[in-house]
């Protein structure tokens, strides 16, 4: 059997709805199996035995991995992989790849353009164009908020973080940031807390991925310090955010104005941040264009076919990076 035959027999699970372009490589390599979500319940004895990899948008948990005593690898499709258990996956040697760098530059814009949006009232401004409000009633209200003389905070300084920073310094901005740990070799004033940051901006920018670490991190004490002209934007992962918190901050004048484009329990927006009217809203859109999201599906499927021929994976997530392949 020719190597292409071999792994046209290696059995790749596919939870619910994927990536076209993903899916349609998945079939001319490999052996596609399907079930309508990635739910332990639904693994048959035939799935039991034959899958050896799993490609998803991620939920995938411990209880999942355990019905598949023979998975190698869980392709992730996404940089963000919170919802896939990568410390059980380590512990039972089974190796978690992400999709890291194709999105990064996609993601900044989008936070750029959501900020942007959200000082300048830009999406507000167009629908008083569409609705006939300019001929009728005449000039737009002038927006209370500019970029100008703001100074900008990033809440998680990784690529998509470094990629933001850049393009807030050509507007002149001045930029800090806080992580666990200051960035080596980094220009941008460092603050040890997430409090400490938002006392010396007023502009916060959340790129910080989800998970038990950062669960509600931006909360009430959070927005107090960013004050009430205070401009909150996420981009990472809704789960960072106390909504509650958020909307209240809004309501009250707390902070300016908010804008999100990741939300706690997707796709479901709380009713007070939708009825705000001093939000800018997307629906998860930061990675969404053809050319990017095709660019993901590449790097899915090439993680599995690196890990199904050669052996080893593109791009490990961190908790499995000394998996080793099966012989």
């Amino acid at each position: 059997m020719t190597k292409a035959e071999q792994q046209q027999a290696v059995a790749i699970l596919v939870p619910g709805q994927f990536n076209d372009h993903a899916v349609g490589r998945i079939d001319r390599t490999f052996s596609r199996v399907w079930i309508e979500r990635p739910d332990a319940s639904l693994v048959t004895d035939e799935m039991r035995r034959a899958v050896r990899g799993i490609a998803a948008f991620g939920g995938i948990n411990a209880a999942l991995i355990d019905a598949l005593p023979n998975l190698e690898i869980i392709a992730n499709f996404g940089v963000g992989y919170d919802s896939v258990d990568a410390r059980h996956a380590a512990q039972r040697g089974v190796m978690v790849t992400n999709t890291p760098d194709v999105l990064t530059e996609e993601v900044a814009d989008t936070a750029i353009g959501l900020l942007i949006n959200t000082v300048r009232e830009l999406p507000r401004a167009e629908t008083w164009l569409r609705d006939g409000s300019w001929a009728r009633n005449g000039n737009y209200p002038l927006s209370r908020l500019t970029l100008r003389g703001r100074r900008a905070g990033i809440f998680g300084m990784g690529r998509i973080g470094l990629a933001i920073a850049r393009r807030l310094e050509a507007f002149g901005l001045p930029i800090s940031y806080h992580n666990r740990r200051p960035v080596e070799g980094l220009p941008y004033e460092y603050h040890g807390t997430l409090k400490g940051l938002a006392e010396a901006v007023d502009t916060l920018i959340s790129v910080a991925p989800g998970g038990a670490s950062t669960e509600k991190a931006v909360n009430a004490e959070i927005l107090s310090a960013l004050g009430p002209n205070g401009v909150f934007v996420n981009i990472g992962r809704g789960s960072t955010v106390d909504e509650t918190a958020l909307a209240a901050a809004l309501a009250g004048g707390t902070i300016a104005a908010a804008g999100l484009d990741v939300f706690a329990d997707e796709p479901n927006v709380p009713p007070a941040l939708l009825a705000a009217p001093n939000t800018s809203l997307l629906p998860h859109v930061g990675s969404a264009s053809e050319h990017t999201r095709r660019a993901m599906a590449d790097l899915c499927v090439d993680n599995l076919i690196s890990w199904f021929s050669e052996r080893r994976a593109l791009t490990p997530v961190p908790e499995t990076e000394k998996v080793k392949a099966r012989s």
